[in-house]
């Protein structure tokens, strides 16, 4: 055992925050260490810890709908907003449930050609008459992806609609995961078409009654509709608030209920596989087993995470620098481990 993880071992916290032993957020840590143990002091020195990853900007943990810690790095505020990244992917699966609750979409089932009809290409590839609003969610509309090194061509084409669904077919739909913010923009067209309302008025009205949430700023395309699926902001204690209505089942803490527990169901439940971390992926939501639970999170590039544990009752949301990548770093892996450090020491 290396002098690092001995310390870290001494101190009852985990080698991840001692990712860089020499940063003063570290030495601080090693001190906090000495208040091991579960509950409010084990999980607030498990917090002072995560100051060692330097992209961190926030955590916020809740159990049951009450605070039970919450922690900004740096000259970053709890309350400041920040760009969630794809971690919205999330947000408009969530008002594709709430559309469907309230017969604006009469299910996942419906086929993309029939309602986007005119942003259809001329002469389209006969299996986007075969495309789901069901395809769109789950990543698998066999479409080629506009994210990740397709992403800039796609936001530079005049009509990012369009553009989508112009893309040749990589796979049949139904197939593997193609991860795309492509797909979920087309949600939010969709949403927009069908409705007669822009996306972000849908949220600000259909999770209006939310206490704490709040979409502070949002990207449009060059038609106005607004990006489904990236460049989303709002505060960390906002996305805490929006993981809270899903581990309540789609009740407010007042117990209106805004989603159905059929959507929260058929959302967390696993449809295709990641080929990027190999980890499940439902309607809008990664699905993971951690520190012996059953997690679903949400994911946005740079560490823009919300996690979601049914069984404990527990919701962690955190927020990082936008501008690095989290994947190829191994950051997120770090990420994902500061999170069942927490489940350890929060569930119980």
């Amino acid at each position: 055992m290396n002098r690092r993880n001995f310390v870290c071992a001494a101190a009852g916290l985990p080698a991840w925050a001692w990712a860089q032993s020499d940063a003063p957020a570290a030495r601080g840590a090693r001190k906090a260490g000495d208040a091991r143990g579960d509950g409010p002091e084990g999980l607030e020195a498990v917090l002072t810890a995560a100051g060692a990853l330097e992209p961190l900007q926030a955590v916020v943990v809740s159990r049951h709908g009450q605070r039970l810690a919450e922690r900004a790095y740096g000259r970053r505020a709890l309350a400041a907003a920040t760009n969630i990244k794809s971690a919205s992917k999330t947000v408009v699966s969530a008002l594709v449930g709430a559309a469907i609750d309230r017969g604006v979409l009469t299910g996942t089932d419906q086929r993309v050609a029939a309602l986007l009809p005119g942003d259809l290409p001329r002469d389209p590839d006969p299996r986007l008459a075969r495309l789901t609003v069901g395809h769109l969610l789950s990543m698998q509309a066999g479409l080629q992806r506009t994210s990740g090194p397709h992403y800039g061509r796609w936001v530079a084409s005049r009509n990012w609609v369009r553009s989508a669904l112009a893309q040749d077919f990589v796979d049949e739909p139904g197939g593997g995961m193609l991860y795309s913010t492509g797909s979920t923009h087309l949600l939010s067209a969709i949403l927009t078409r069908r409705s007669g309302r822009s996306t972000l008025a849908l949220a600000r009205d259909w999770l209006a009654p939310l206490g704490g949430f709040a979409i502070v700023d949002w990207e449009r395309d060059p038609q106005g509709i607004y990006l489904g699926g990236n460049q989303m902001a709002m505060s960390p204690r906002s996305l805490l608030a929006f993981g809270e209505l899903y581990v309540r089942g789609g009740l407010t803490a007042d117990g209106r209920r805004l989603l159905s527990q059929d959507w929260i169901e058929q959302s967390w439940r696993p449809r295709t596989t990641s080929v990027f971390n190999g980890d499940g992926y439902g309607y809008g939501w990664f699905l993971r087993r951690m520190a012996g639970h059953d997690v679903r999170y949400a994911w946005g590039y740079g560490g823009q995470m919300l996690y979601v544990v049914p069984a404990a009752g527990l919701v962690v949301a955190m927020t990082s620098d936008e501008s690095s990548p989290s994947a190829r770093t191994g950051y997120r892996d770090r990420l994902h481990a500061l999170l069942e450090e927490i489940v350890t020491r929060a569930a119980g």
